[in-house]
């Protein structure tokens, strides 16, 4: 198994139907597979540049450049059907952000996924607010979506939200964390 060492730059790619539809560059700033819960960290930078295949349908964020606007901590574990994103604009907390996504693949230069559309905003306060939720039909529709997968994003929104609930975040070790 690849580990990639911190500072090593490595390409998140989002891959549908074995398309690498967009690819984004990011960060290491950790990598602990063999660890308990198997931790990959990784930072978005703001300006970031997207590449996008030129097959159809194109990406949805095919209309932009780059990533803008925050620093991006993100968080993946092995299997997980989610990960868990924290948001900062000029080195202020935003919000944390739960992707659901396909289980990450590592690849020599990356890591492969594909976010599928459900996301949950958590404030610094503590209030959630579910994203995307009426777009899951409109991704069945399309076929981006299967029910199989359906079946995974709900059991992990349900995963997520009883980890809240419980304040059962594995993700808290990094709760300090902010962009050097």
């Amino acid at each position: 198994m690849t580990v990639f060492e911190p500072g090593r730059a490595i390409v998140k790619r989002e891959v549908w139907k074995d398309r690498a539809w967009l690819r984004l560059p990011v960060t290491v700033l950790a990598d602990h597979p063999e660890a308990d819960g198997g931790v990959l960290a990784v930072q978005v930078d703001d300006g970031a540049t997207f590449t996008f295949d030129d097959d159809q349908p194109p990406h949805p964020w095919a209309e932009r450049a780059a990533w803008s606007g925050a620093t991006v901590l993100q968080l993946r574990r092995p299997g997980d059907w989610y990960s868990v994103w924290k948001f900062f604009t000029d080195g202020v907390l935003d919000c944390w952000y739960v992707n659901f996504e396909r289980p990450y693949a590592r690849v020599d230069d990356g890591i492969d996924t594909d976010d599928l559309e459900l996301d949950l905003v958590v404030e610094p306060d503590g209030k959630r607010a579910w994203k995307d939720v009426e777009r899951l039909h409109d991704r069945l529709s399309e076929g981006r979506l299967s029910l199989d997968d359906l079946g995974h994003v709900l059991a992990a929104a349900a995963e997520v939200a009883d980890r809240l609930d419980r304040d059962d975040r594995w993700w808290s070790a990094w709760d300090d964390w902010v962009p050097a």
